[in-house]
């Protein structure tokens, strides 16, 4: 479009563009198609679209979106095309689910593995930071959970989709408080521990040879605070 041709005041081209307004009619039509067509195609890829996407099938959902955008506003463009396409990524994405099923490493491959972010009341701090997850991330999960301090913590596991699934202990030990620092009321009602010290980064609990002031045996940090129950 040259310069001369922008004005302000253009309603029609605003909101129109360059095609006539009877193509407005024509634009809802082939969204009602597409609309519809896309509904048959998520459907047929099964029901993991509708929960937590792993990383191929978001790579699905952003080729559909811009599979989908052209022939729905573009007079020039007809839809067998994009419907072709919808049918290629169908077949794509079930082959994979398909080639995944038959080869583990496919599926991890694709669709990546679980990792632990936590074990026996520790933040794993390499694995934190490899998955770019933070304290806070971690932490509001554990909240979530109803679970207060990191002594009540089994294991947390990142699963492949991103989701966390996170295991209690069956007889909670002192811990780093997870509560927000923000909260001093409630972080000061938890019950104390006081002849015990954890690592305020990582959580790990001192032991009767560790002391203040010395750097944590599993993260290398030297901040060290009292325990909570």
């Amino acid at each position: 479009m040259k310069k001369e041709d922008i004005h302000l005041g253009d309603w029609k081209r605003i909101l129109f563009g360059d095609a006539p307004a009877e193509f407005a009619v024509e634009v809802l039509v082939r969204t009602l198609l597409i609309y519809f067509i896309f509904l048959l195609v998520l459907r047929l890829m099964g029901k993991r679209m509708n929960s937590q996407l792993t990383i191929t099938e978001l790579a699905v959902m952003v080729m559909l979106g811009a599979i989908v955008a052209v022939p729905m506003q573009i007079p020039n463009r007809g839809l067998l095309p994009a419907v072709v396409l919808l049918l290629v990524v169908l077949f794509l994405q079930r082959g994979l689910n398909w080639w995944a099923l038959r080869r583990r490493k496919v599926e991890l491959t694709l669709q990546g593995d679980v990792t632990i972010l936590a074990k026996d009341g520790v933040l794993l701090m390499d694995t934190l930071r490899a998955e770019r997850v933070s304290h806070e991330q971690l932490y509001a999960q554990l909240r979530d959970k109803k679970i207060t301090h990191l002594g009540e913590v089994k294991r947390v596991y990142m699963e492949a989709d991103g989701l966390f699934s996170i295991y209690k202990r069956r007889k909670p030990g002192p811990g780093l408080s997870v509560l927000p620092e923000k909260d001093e009321k409630l972080r000061e009602a938890q019950q104390k521990a006081p002849d015990q010290k954890v690592c305020n980064y990582c959580g790990y609990l001192a032991t009767p040879t560790d002391h203040a002031g010395n750097r944590c045996p599993s993260c290398g940090h030297a901040e060290w605070v009292m325990a909570v129950r």
